[in-house]
């Protein structure tokens, strides 16, 4: 019952919410009252799912500009992300979810950034606006590996190999980059299970690391700092 409860309640909050946030949209121009009502919304879907989300290294995250870069295990991560990270960021993401009606809407009247990672001159653009957006003042999050993990022998889900748009996005910024680790969302709602989490209730932790410097390194340093990253993501995972 709990899982056709979860379901029907993101829809319905879905549709509502986000038509909430259309009509908002023209009197929000950073989108920060657009962003509250997706923490809103990802807010009641854990709710009703029974799913908590600690966070844990809040204290590390400075003042923007900066780039936060997470790991990405579970579709849940997207909910645990808005809903717990006290920031106003945009998400960058795949451009097939802008194509969605009605949700993919109001994820382009947020301010997200559409990027196509198919289309090297598309995703170049994405770039340079995330860029502009940071330097403005605006936080920036992106899933470095660009798709959900898989799991492992041992049945956790290890990082996938990291894609350098990311940290070409990192060097031209020139903002502290905040490595974020996210655990047990795979178990809660594994790679196929879109609409609702299949074991309702339990934890999430999200785990905030310290920033690591990018300012002066020069775009050459992008492999160092992909280094850096994926250690310091290790290490919170």
């Amino acid at each position: 019952m709990r899982k056709i409860l979860s379901f029907l309640n993101l829809v319905f909050a879905t549709l509502s919410l986000v038509t909430v946030a259309l009509f908002v949209s023209p009197f929000d121009r950073d989108g920060t009252r657009i962003h509250r009502i997706a923490r809103l919304w990802a807010s009641i879907h854990l709710a009703v799912s029974g799913i908590t989300v600690s966070l844990q290294g809040a204290d590390n995250l400075p003042e923007p500009p900066f780039l936060l870069m997470s790991n990405h295990q579970s579709a849940l991560d997207i909910f645990v992300l808005l809903a717990a990270v006290p920031v106003s960021f945009k998400f960058i993401a795949k451009r097939q979810l802008f194509s969605i009606p009605i949700f993919g809407w109001g994820m382009r009247r947020a301010g997200y950034i559409s990027i196509d990672r198919d289309n090297p001159r598309e995703a170049l653009k994405a770039i340079e606006e995330a860029v502009r957006r940071i330097r403005e003042g605006t936080p920036v999050l992106i899933f470095p590996e660009g798709t959900r993990g898989t799991k492992g022998s041992q049945g956790r889900v290890g990082l996938q190999p990291f894609m350098k748009g990311a940290f070409s996005l990192a060097s031209r910024a020139e903002v502290p980059v905040v490595p974020l680790a996210i655990l047990n969302s795979s178990f809660l709602q594994p790679t196929g299970s879109i609409f609702s989490p299949p074991r309702l209730t339990g934890e999430v932790v999200i785990r905030v690391g310290k920033p690591i410097p990018v300012t002066g390194k020069g775009v050459s340093y992008k492999t160092g700092l992909m280094d850096e990253v994926r250690e310091a993501m290790k290490r919170l995972m």
